[in-house]
C-alpha cells in the first residue's frame, strides 16, 4: 500500500517523508496517510524523549511580529510552519492564543471601561487570532479545529473537553479561543486550565526571552537564568512568568511548564523533542 502512495506523491513530498523518517529514532514506526488529497508521513508512536500531548501558550503579540499590532502574515507563516512540523511528528498539539495584539482588557486602552466589558472584548480578540492560525495551518495540510469557550456556533466549535481530546487523538491541532470564557481570568490561566483538562504532558510558554531570569534580562545585564525552577520559587521571588492564578493552578496540579524563546526558529520542535531549551518549571 505504501508503494501505491509513493507513486502519487510529488518529489518534494517524498523528500519531506525521507527527512522525517531519517530523524525518527530506531523503532519509531512511520506510515503514510492521506490529508487533503496528498500523502504525508505519520509517525505512529512518538519518539523516546518526546512529549505525547502538549499545550502551547501563544501571546497575541507573537502573531503581530515587529508591527506590534494586528497580524503579520510572515510571522504567522513562520510559526505555523513549525507547528505543522511538530504535528507531523505525531505530537498531539493544543494551542491557547492570547489577544493582546488587538485588545487587552487590563491595558491602558481599557482604563475607562468596565472590566467585564473590556475582558469580553479581549476574548473576542483571541478568536480572531485563532481563526488566523487555523487558516494558516490548513493551508499547510494540517487539520485544525478552533474551540471557543464563548459559544459562536457559526464561527467555531464550542469547547467540550471530551470532543477536544478526540480531535487530538485523531491528529488534529486544536486552538482554544476566548480564554476561560469568564472575565477576570487571563489567557495564561486558560492555558493552565486547558492543559490540565486534556491531561497534557507539559505546558509550553513561548516568550521573547530564552527562559526565566531573576530579573528582566533586557534591563539588567547580569540577570541570572534559571535552567530549572519550582513554582514555589516563582511565587516567593515574585517572578513575572505568568499571572499568580495560573502559577498556583500549575503548582497545585503538578503540571510541568517550559518557558522558551519563540523568536528562535526551530525552538518549538526542539522543546517538544525533549531537548534542553529554555527554563523548566516543576512543582
Amino acid at each position: 500500500m505504501g508503494g501505491n502512495f509513493n507513486r502519487h506523491c510529488s518529489l518534494e513530498r517524498e523528500k519531506q517523508v525521507k527527512h522525517l523518517c531519517a530523524e525518527a529514532l530506531a523503532g519509531g514506526a512511520v506510515r503514510m496517510e492521506r490529508r487533503r488529497g496528498i500523502c504525508v508521513p505519520r509517525i505512529c508512536d512518538t519518539q523516546y524523549g518526546m512529549y505525547k500531548r502538549v499545550v502551547l501558550k501563544l501571546s497575541g503579540e507573537a502573531l503581530a511580529g515587529e508591527r506590534g499590532f494586528g497580524l503579520d502574515a510572515t510571522k504567522i507563516a513562520e510559526i505555523t510552519s513549525e507547528l505543522a512540523e511538530v504535528n507531523s511528528l505525531g505530537v498531539q498539539l493544543g494551542i491557547v492564543v492570547g489577544g493582546g495584539n488587538f485588545f487587552r482588557g487590563v491595558a491602558e486602552q481599557a482604563k475607562e471601561m468596565d472590566r467585564v466589558s473590556a475582558d469580553n472584548m479581549g476574548m473576542l480578540s483571541t478568536l480572531i487570532n485563532a481563526i488566523a492560525l487555523q487558516d494558516a495551518l490548513e493551508k499547510r495540510g494540517v487539520e485544525c479545529r478552533v474551540m471557543t469557550a464563548v459559544f459562536m456556533n457559526q464561527i467555531a466549535e464550542p469547547y467540550i473537553r471530551r470532543r477536544a481530546v478526540r480531535h487530538l487523538e485523531k491528529g488534529r491541532v486544536v486552538v482554544f479561543a476566548a480564554g476561560t470564557g469568564n472575565p477576570f481570568f487571563s489567557t495564561d490561566t486558560a492555558a493552565s486550565l486547558r492543559a490540565m483538562e486534556i491531561k497534557a504532558d507539559v505546558l509550553l510558554k513561548g516568550t521573547k526571552v530564552d527562559g526565566i531570569y531573576n530579573a528582566d534580562p533586557v534591563k539588567v545585564k547580569d540577570a541570572v537564568k534559571y535552567d530549572e525552577i519550582t513554582y514555589m520559587q516563582i511565587l516567593q521571588q515574585g517572578l513575572k512568568v505568568m499571572d499568580l492564578t495560573a502559577v498556583s493552578m500549575c503548582k497545585d496540579n503538578s503540571l510541568p511548564m517550559i518557558v522558551f524563546n519563540m523568536n528562535q526558529p526551530g525552538n518549538i520542535r526542539r522543546v517538544v523533542m525533549g531537548e534542553k531549551v529554555g527554563s523548566k518549571v516543576t512543582a
